[in-house]
């Protein structure tokens, strides 16, 4: 075998070593597995839900927002599929008493 051919293997064997550890990596923690953000209730984890241009109109629908599809980006979930919580910071003011 040339040193061409071997680069080339060499190469090819790097390859799949690294597939391989990226498939390990990603098969010991998912992206929305459990105890990870919940499935959004919204679209049902699609990320997609009905454009507003297909509610309302007559049959006819498409619009920039879904390219004519009917299908736009979920609003609750940014089209990502899964729940994001809110930070919320509450302050709260002790009740005054009587003067």
């Amino acid at each position: 075998m040339g040193p061409i051919v071997l680069t080339q293997l060499a190469a090819g064997l790097s390859v799949l070593a690294g597939a391989a550890l990226v498939k390990t990596v990603i098969d010991q923690r998912p992206m929305a597995g459990p105890g990870r953000f919940p499935m959004c209730s919204t679209c049902n984890g699609t990320g997609r839900m009905a454009c507003l241009c297909s509610r309302w109109s007559d049959g006819d629908f498409g619009c920039r927002t879904c390219a004519g599809s009917g299908r736009m980006a979920c609003s609750s979930c940014g089209g990502s599929g899964t729940g994001r919580p809110i930070p919320v910071q509450l302050s709260v003011r002790p009740p005054k008493g009587p003067s």
